[in-house]
């Protein structure tokens, strides 16, 4: 799903010669993880950012991949929403985080934000932050009911915070040829959606599902993948649109 699409993604721009840093905003984890950060090594992580007032220098790091950089997470984040209740600018904190002047020397041609899967304080946080939203859709049976309440929340985050929020896409995930369920969840998306909806899906894919484990994206645990080869497909799809 999202973080899986977060990491790969962001791996595979990183290959096209793009420099990516990846924010991990779920208080999982599972992008910094899957990154090869592990926990007991996360001295500043994006709580401190939101919280702490850390400088981005401080929170940043570099992964083994050429190209991609992270900003960790960590559980403390879980208690975020209610920390933050009483602060005024609690939308904007990661907006303003992420304009710090700091930002510039590193040149990053994308920031990719993974957020938590629930739609709250974190989530809106990043779309206040963000120019756009990039959109992972599992091809299952309630997956449109979930998009309409993403889309409610952009259209108010648009409203209230940031009104240039646009769409990137929609990218079709765990996507099963053999299946009628994912060819009806596919025709129904391209129908409603359109053109939001990216020519590229990722496919249900076994290497896709073992690399975290290793800690390592799939383009570098298993480079010949129908996997790695969505992904890289995906982010070329992207580079040709921007």
């Amino acid at each position: 799903g999202k973080t899986t699409t977060a990491i790969n993604l962001g791996a595979a721009l990183a290959a096209e010669g793009r420099k990516v840093l990846l924010v991990d905003l779920d208080p999982q984890g599972n992008a910094s993880t899957g990154l090869g950060v592990d926990a007991d090594s996360r001295e500043f992580t994006t709580y401190d950012l939101l919280l702490d007032d850390a400088s981005l220098s401080d929170v940043i790091r570099a992964t083994e991949f050429d190209n991609l950089m992270i900003a960790p997470s960590t559980t403390d984040l879980s208690s975020a929403d209610i920390e933050l209740v009483s602060n005024e600018k609690r939308s904007f904190l990661l907006h303003d985080a992420l304009r710090q002047v700091a930002i510039d020397s590193y040149g990053f041609d994308y920031i990719l934000i993974d957020c938590p899967p629930s739609l709250n304080l974190l989530t809106v946080n990043a779309m206040v932050a963000a120019h756009s939203v990039l959109v992972p859709l599992q091809s299952e049976f309630f997956a449109l009911e979930g998009l309409s309440q993403l889309m409610i929340s952009i259209r108010e985050v648009r409203q209230t915070a940031n009104p240039d929020l646009r769409i990137e896409g929609i990218v079709l995930t765990m996507y099963d040829k053999r299946n009628n369920l994912s060819q009806q969840v596919e025709a129904d998306a391209r129908e409603y959606l359109g053109e939001l909806v990216f020519k590229v899906v990722i496919p249900r894919n076994v290497r896709v599902s073992e690399a975290p484990s290793y800690a390592l994206p799939v383009l570098e645990y298993d480079p010949k993948s129908k996997g790695s080869e969505a992904y890289r497909a995906l982010a070329r799809e992207l580079l040709a649109a921007a």
